[in-house]
């Protein structure tokens, strides 16, 4: 029995080692949903009387910074940043401040998103370390929405700040001095609270700081302010629009592109093709004959100048009270040669007029070697129009249904500012049944006041088409082409018939613009009746199903 009982014991252990051989998988239980806590600091948080230069925060975890430079937000602002560290997985952060920090003053670091648990990134949120250099923690607080005045939504990271306006207060301080007060809607809210504010009169300024230096820098920057004076303690929740101020014109030393072209770099877009500036080329102070016009996508102006042989040019360059003068070295190089594109190919929808490019200015046009023809041959009543600026032909004529045409220009009917001809140039073109579009009829409610412009935009914000109206309240837009499109409407309070932007210095918004509350996913072969009311924000659209409707006529 003994031996028996000693072989089972053997086989049994032997088993035993063997499953511990085994590989296998460790099970460590329930996955951590659990975002990491603030287990102690030193000094405690929201101390008060705070004079040391030097901050510890220990965590009940093993923690991680992520984006700590986006997510970080220190209010007030410090001239020079603090030091934290460690970057590498820790337990306890230390905050170095640089800065020296002000009297009686309460001062937040709000971390965002950016402080999160080693293993599994749960983050914690908006955690806060608040202290004073005062007897009291500032208490008060100010909450609102950032939009974007032009576009459906705001851009991500949008700093929302207050200025004191004291005695040394000017509208200059957004220019070159930090806020009193600081916080970030960061990359997914659109709304703000500033807190541990004290009690006084500010100016609330919204940014969207490409620098992330707290100064407004016209060139990069969006900025929207309140024009009244934002008084704390303050229960109301403020609404800032953010613009892009147009700047004001002004050119850059030209560039020498080709044998008989200089780029003109610039800043300022105030409706630069209803008011070119004028630019006088000279050399040996004669004046060389020259034209400018736009470069397509570029902030550039196209100076053609006929060729001639100089070792530089002067360029003197002149828009209402702006002017400069240049003096540019030239040497020899290939010239631009004429040449044509056509902007639509095959298909011509009936909104547009036929569009051709060119690729040097043209001066001289001659009807009678153009010829339009229908698909049987016969000729076709058309109009012609230039656009000196933009370098475009446009023929135009009654499209009808289901047709064929034929574009024919023959040589010498575009002549350019170098005395070029084009070559002989057909063009095929054919056009689609009504059937094949949507008609769109848009009732406006709510509007405030006239006139308006209202417009269609696809999903990447180009506009479609566009109506300017002064009294009208139902607009149509014909033939469009069946895509998914948003309303827009601009309050044009200038009559000009162009959205303004504002200007922060000249205390001006921007002309109001509102969306409609959906989007609209149009058919071809339907008719489509929308109630924009103007009243109502835009808000996300939901996924729309197809409708089955019958095509009808207005």
């Amino acid at each position: 029995m003994f031996k028996n009982k000693a072989i089972l014991i053997f086989i049994l252990l032997a088993l035993s080692l063997t499953n511990c051989a085994k590989r296998g998988t460790i099970t460590g239980g329930l996955k951590d949903t659990l975002a990491p806590n603030l287990k102690i600091s030193f000094p405690e948080n929201f101390s008060t009387k705070f004079q040391g230069d030097e901050i510890k925060l220990v965590f009940d975890e093993y923690i991680k910074l992520t984006n700590v430079n986006k997510q970080l937000i220190i209010s007030p602002p410090m001239e020079r940043e603090p030091i934290i560290s460690p970057t590498t997985a820790t337990k306890y952060l230390t905050i170095k401040i640089k800065d020296t920090l002000k009297p009686n003053t309460t001062y937040s670091f709000n971390f965002g998103q950016s402080i999160a648990d080693n293993n599994e990134g749960n983050a914690l949120n908006q955690f806060k370390y608040v202290f004073s250099t005062g007897a009291y923690i500032d208490s008060l607080s100010l909450t609102g929405t950032v939009r974007d005045a032009y576009e459906k939504e705001a851009d991500a990271f949008i700093s929302v700040m207050l200025y004191d306006m004291d005695d040394k207060f000017n509208d200059s301080v957004v220019y070159n001095k930090s806020p009193r007060y600081i916080t970030n809607t960061l990359d997914s809210l659109k709304t703000f609270k500033l807190e541990n504010l004290k009690a006084g009169k500010y100016l609330l300024v919204a940014m969207k700081d490409q620098n992330s230096n707290n100064k407004f820098n016209p060139k990069q920057d969006k900025i929207g302010f309140l024009k009244e004076v934002i008084t704390i303690p303050n229960d109301t929740a403020y609404t800032v629009d953010l613009f892009k101020e147009t700047l004001d014109f002004k050119t850059f030393k030209p560039s020498q592109s080709s044998g008989n072209k200089l780029l003109l770099g610039y800043d300022g877009k105030q409706r630069l093709k209803a008011n070119p500036p004028k630019v006088v080329v000279t050399s040996n102070k004669i004046v060389v004959p020259s034209l400018v016009t736009k470069m397509p996508e570029k902030d550039s102006l196209q100076v053609w100048y006929k060729p001639l042989k100089a070792d530089s040019l002067a360029i003197s360059v002149s828009r209402d009270n702006y002017k400069e003068d240049f003096i540019l070295r030239i040497k020899d190089q290939k010239k631009d040669s004429l040449d044509i594109k056509a902007l639509q190919n095959g298909v011509l929808n009936f909104r547009d007029r036929f569009t051709l490019e060119a690729s040097t200015p043209l001066v001289k046009f001659d009807k009678s070697k153009l010829k339009l023809l229908s698909k049987d041959s016969t000729a076709v009543d058309f109009t012609t129009e230039y656009d000196d600026f933009n370098q475009q032909f446009f023929i135009d004529f009654k499209k009808e249904a289901s047709e064929q045409y034929t574009i024919s220009l023959l040589p010498g009917a575009l002549i350019d500012f170098f005395e070029q001809s084009n070559d002989s140039l057909n063009y095929k073109l054919t056009t689609k049944t009504p059937a094949d579009y949507a008609n769109l009829r848009v009732q406006l409610q709510n509007v405030k006041r006239f006139p308006v412009i209202v417009e269609l935009t696809n999903s990447q914000g180009k506009v479609i088409a566009s109506e300017f109206s002064e009294a009208k309240t139902t607009i149509d837009f014909n033939l469009v082409e069946p895509t998914v499109l948003t309303l827009r409407l601009i309050y044009d309070d200038n009559k000009n018939g162009v959205y303004d932007t504002g200007s922060y210095l000249q205390k001006r918004y921007s002309e109001e613009v509102i969306y409609s509350s959906k989007e609209i996913n149009i058919h071809a072969n339907f008719d489509w009746e929308e109630t924009f009311d103007v009243s109502l924000p835009y808000i996300a659209p939901p996924k729309e199903k197809p409708t089955n409707k019958k095509k009808s006529s207005f």
